[in-house]
């Protein structure tokens, strides 16, 4: 416990300290000391109430609630009303973010019932942060592991309501982590949800608000949330914030190090008050996976992106006022498996919270139907009707369609009628389809479908979409929209139109390595071998090409070569199958 204490707790709650929370110092034996009149309690009844008062202003700005409201306020997010965590964590997050209705007063906005925020999501300082150490807290009847209660290192707690539970753990034991989310689960009772023990150990009551679970020995430090196990806990590897800013060296430089740790890294990107906020309104996820409820927190690569990608869409110049190009998009380049459908899902539930960016239509491109179906699946998470385009005419109809909404289509849809829009189209065909009858040509003016300033066109596969007219078919019908590409392969070189080239520039990046360093990826091991394709007898193509057919006008050898003579021939050879086939069964 001295190791834990020294090395990793009290530098945690001294950073936390510099950062705006205040340290309490928790008690084994007297629970008013926490802020609560006895131990089963979980949350500071006395701090939320005055709390309360003070976020909630009545008509003419002086506190409104009496005791009746409150307390109802209070029982709500006390008294869940359900058996299970799992349920009633999703019940109290959806009250925390939303609010709860109260009834109104006669006279007031004509006796309508008024909205009790718990937090003030807008202005951070306005809340209340407090972290208290070794918080006990007593556990209920059939409690049957030895003790009657449980001490969690630190619980972190926003005007009294515990959002962060947090483990602390000596580095110099073996597996700290391990040990770590092992005593999390059995603080919240998830053990025996596992069936890995029978017993009850642990209390719910103080998970039921709970948003996010860290477990820590300095060196290394991951987040998850309730129900995850070891191997759903990730690192945390960005201090960017909710604006999109942020830098690693100002922050270890007001640590006065040279570098961060883990926790350090983890402690000043995830629990800055406003930080901690944004992630809990904007970033938090309830899905249901193999007919379960499951809760997903975002990862440091989601929550950047969708930061600096807002923060762009928010300062950049529009068309018009850059004279030639919007400036408010660019490349999100994040690698294949690292959760892109969730980034655009987050980039839209934060816009939608944003005064300033919930007026946007936003467009979702795709190149094939079975990306379509499973984005527009996955973003009905933000709560929004979303809308699937099935023919040009629909995809022209809900672009043509004044303000905000979701709409989802597929790249071939900006064809005409005539195409074989329904064909997924690949990375080689794009740039060099032919365009058959009736499709838009190369230069020729296309129709102008809306010409709002509040559009953002979502490019899924951008490298992919980004060529040939099929593009340029939508940026011309949406000249004023931003754009932001996503990507896992960005083109850079070669022939083709570089992906920021269309885009503009990279606005996150998120590499493969990256992705593995994390163990979001599988590492792909590979070694490069190579089968010869040479004609035998050690003869050049082209000579033997030219003795076979030296009796030939120039015109026929031409007509020759570009029917037979291949590099697409002589690989589709069997015997050079056939030697490949050989060579793999042999080499592994």
């Amino acid at each position: 416990m001295g190791w834990e204490l020294e090395d990793v707790e009290k530098p945690l709650v001294a950073q936390l300290a510099g950062l705006g929370w205040v340290h309490v110092e928790g008690s084994l034996d007297d629970p008013e000391v926490t802020g609560r009149g006895s131990f089963s309690e979980v949350i500071q009844e006395g701090v939320l109430r005055e709390r309360l008062r003070a976020l909630n202003p009545g008509p003419d700005g002086q506190p409104w609630l009496d005791d009746a409201r409150l307390s109802e306020a209070v029982a709500a997010i006390t008294r869940l009303g359900t058996h299970k965590l799992m349920e009633a964590n999703q019940k109290a997050t959806e009250l925390l973010i939303k609010g709860l209705t109260v009834e109104g007063l006669p006279g007031w906005d004509g006796g309508r019932g008024q909205t009790i925020r718990y937090f003030d999501w807008d202005t951070p300082a306005n809340n209340r942060f407090t972290v208290v150490n070794q918080y006990r807290v007593d556990c209920p009847p059939g409690y049957n592991s030895g003790k009657a209660f449980i001490v969690p290192d630190l619980v972190l707690l926003v005007n009294g309501i515990p959002l962060v539970v947090v483990e602390c753990k000596s580095p110099s034991i073996p597996e700290p982590l391990t040990e770590a989310v092992n005593q999390l689960r059995r603080y919240s009772n998830q053990r025996k949800t596992a069936l890995e023990v029978e017993d009850n150990e642990g209390n719910e009551a103080l998970f039921a608000t709970n948003q996010l679970l860290i477990a820590t020995s300095f060196d290394e430090a991951r987040v998850g949330s309730i129900g995850a196990t070891f191997e759903h806990y990730a690192q945390w590897k960005t201090v960017v914030g909710p604006d999109g800013s942020g830098s690693e060296i100002e922050v270890a430089q007001k640590l006065g190090k040279s570098s961060l740790s883990e926790q350090e890294r983890l402690v000043a990107g995830l629990l800055a008050p406003a930080h901690l906020l944004d992630v809990i309104k904007n970033f938090l996820l309830f899905m249901q996976v193999g007919g379960q409820t499951i809760k997903s927190v975002c990862r440091y690569q989601q929550y950047r992106a969708v930061n600096r990608a807002l923060a762009r869409l928010k300062t950049g110049k529009t068309r018009l006022q850059h004279g030639e190009h919007d400036q408010r998009g660019g490349i999100i380049w994040h690698t294949q498996g690292s959760g892109k459908s969730l980034t655009m899902v987050f980039l839209v539930r934060k816009m939608r919270a944003d005064a300033q960016l919930r007026r946007f239509k936003v467009i979702v491109v795709t190149d094939r139907k079975d990306l379509q179906r499973q984005l527009s699946e996955t973003a009905t998470l933000t709560g929004e009707v979303v809308e699937v385009a099935e023919s040009t005419a629909g995809v022209k109809a809900l672009a043509r369609r004044k303000g905000p909404g979701l709409i989802f289509a597929t790249i071939q849809k900006y064809r005409d009628a005539d195409t074989a829009g329904e064909v997924p189209l690949t990375a080689d065909d794009l740039p060099k389809v032919e365009e058959p009858k009736g499709a838009y040509k190369a230069g020729e003016k296309f129709e102008v479908l809306n010409e709002d300033d509040s559009i953002l066109v979502l490019v899924d596969e951008a490298h992919r979409t980004q060529a040939g007219d099929l593009h340029a078919n939508l940026l011309a019908g949406l000249p004023n929209c931003a754009r932001i590409g996503f990507t896992g392969t960005p083109i850079i070189m070669g022939e083709k139109k570089r992906t920021h080239e269309i885009f503009g520039e990279f606005i996150d990046r998120y590499t493969i390595k990256q992705a593995e360093a994390d163990g979001a990826t599988v590492p792909v091991l590979y070694e490069g071998r190579t089968a010869k394709g040479a004609v035998k007898d050690g003869a050049s193509l082209d000579a033997l090409f030219e003795d076979l057919f030296r009796q030939r006008t120039p015109e026929e050898l031409e007509a020759i070569k570009q029917k037979y003579a291949t590099k697409g021939h002589i690989f589709d050879a069997p015997a050079l199958i056939a030697d490949k086939a050989r060579d793999m069964c042999v080499t592994t």
